[in-house]
């Protein structure tokens, strides 16, 4: 935007730009989201202590009666002896025997007799018990001991051989091996790709890559023929001027990583809209970043060159219209390498106008001295010489700042002639400069 002489249009000069060049990166990884906790556990920890787990639970047994009491549940036990037949047999009848009278042979027949019953008994008994052994009757099988743990590798303290008719071998209770604890394995996350952060909007207008490119070559840029005395000859020497810019930049932004784009050329009188706003043509051109469009005013353009009958007067209208065009150029460069974009929220956060104001002054004079980059590179083709060049160096020295927000008359002299001397983009940046530098 040119204001006073390069004045603001009413209205908001620059609105959100578009999305900044592919070559800033968004916002990088924070972590995760927040109320989410970190990553997985492992599997649950064995039992506390390191015992390993018991076996499952059956039903639960009887309701306890009381202390001291027993369970009484269903089944008691065996029932306790009571009278009846004990070892399989009967008392005979009548009682135990009468022991026989002396003297009596029929004492000693009886003693015989029953001697002889008993034996005979014995002997019965023992055949039946044989019998019965045979026929695998579980009722007689030998008692044994049996236990519900494991044996254990420890001597015996039993002696050899047989065991000692009517112990009872108790038993034995062996030691449990304590079972490993399981290990915990912990889950490995595999991180997601942090996405590298993009530059700020400080470095964006204080460390661009653009100023790292280098100088300006040449482009071999030649004035139009044609003399902006009418529309023709006007939009003539912005074509001309519109080819030689992209020749030149175009490079220049590919080096420092931005999306080159030629802009838009309009022309105006009276009245025209933008998506920047509407500007009449009593104000300056101007560049509206939204749809990367230059707007020259013709009637200011025309009005110039025949408003004046000396020869000197018209040089100074081209050179007025060459610095113009150039300088708005200078905005769409700012626009390609994110540097507008990043002045425009920079600017929203100033908590101040002042500082507002210093932000609006940092970006016009360096568009002035992106102008003048190209000016400078092209001087000897174009040419400015002899009275153009007296002609742009009383130009850029009077200018005109009502607003305070495009840089007073020497503060402009300096920046533009840094540029035309450097020719390299590291000399214009004014975001970088004190305050005293960019009043």
């Amino acid at each position: 935007m040119s204001g006073n002489q390069w004045g603001p249009p009413p209205g908001n000069q620059y609105p959100p730009q578009q999305p900044p060049p592919p070559w800033q990166s968004g916002p990088g990884y924070n972590g995760p989201p927040p109320g989410q906790s970190g990553p997985p556990q492992g599997p649950p920890q064995g039992p506390p202590h390191g015992r390993p787990p018991g076996p499952p639970q059956g039903p639960p047994g009887p309701p306890f009666q009381g202390p001291g009491q027993p369970f009484r549940g269903p089944y008691q036990g065996p029932p306790p002896p009571g009278p009846g037949p004990q070892f399989g047999w009967g008392a005979p009848p009548g009682g135990p025997p009468r022991p026989p009278k002396k003297g009596s042979k029929g004492g000693l027949i009886a003693v015989f007799v029953i001697l002889g019953v008993l034996v005979a008994g014995a002997v019965g008994l023992k055949i039946v018990s044989s019998v019965l052994k045979g026929h695998g009757d579980p009722s007689y099988a030998e008692p044994t001991t049996t236990s519900s743990y494991s044996p254990t590798n420890e001597p015996s303290t039993e002696p050899s051989g047989q065991p000692t008719s009517g112990a009872t071998t108790r038993p034995t209770a062996t030691r449990t091996t304590q079972q490993p604890v399981p290990t915990v394995t912990r889950s490995t996350t595999t991180s997601k790709p942090t996405t590298k952060p993009g530059p700020s909007d400080s470095d964006l207008v204080v460390r661009n890559k653009l100023y790292t490119v280098g100088a300006m070559r040449a482009v071999s840029c030649k004035e139009s023929g044609s003399r902006p005395s009418s529309a023709a000859g006007a939009r003539a020497n912005y074509k001309n001027l519109w080819g030689c810019l992209n020749k030149a930049w175009a490079p220049m932004v590919a080096k420092a990583g931005g999306r080159f784009r030629p802009p838009n050329v309009a022309t105006f009188t009276g009245t025209v809209q933008s998506p920047c706003g509407s500007m009449r043509d009593t104000g300056p051109p101007f560049y509206c970043g939204t749809n990367d469009t230059i707007y020259m005013n013709l009637t200011q353009d025309v009005g110039n060159y025949n408003r004046y009958q000396q020869s000197y007067s018209k040089v100074w209208a081209r050179m007025w219209m060459l610095h113009q065009f150039a300088h708005e150029y200078g905005h769409h460069v700012q626009n390609m390498t994110g540097i507008l974009s990043a002045y425009n929220r920079i600017r929203y956060e100033r908590a101040t106008y002042a500082k507002g104001l210093e932000d609006s002054r940092r970006l016009e004079l360096q568009a002035s001295c992106f102008s003048d980059i190209f000016i400078g590179s092209n001087r000897r083709t174009y040419p400015i010489t002899g009275n153009s060049l007296v002609q742009w160096k009383w130009l850029i020295a009077n200018t005109i700042d009502l607003g305070h927000d495009h840089g007073a008359p020497p503060i402009h002299k300096y920046w533009a002639q840094r540029g035309w001397d450097a020719r390299n983009p590291v000399a214009c940046n004014t975001f970088a400069a004190s305050p005293r530098q960019v009043q």
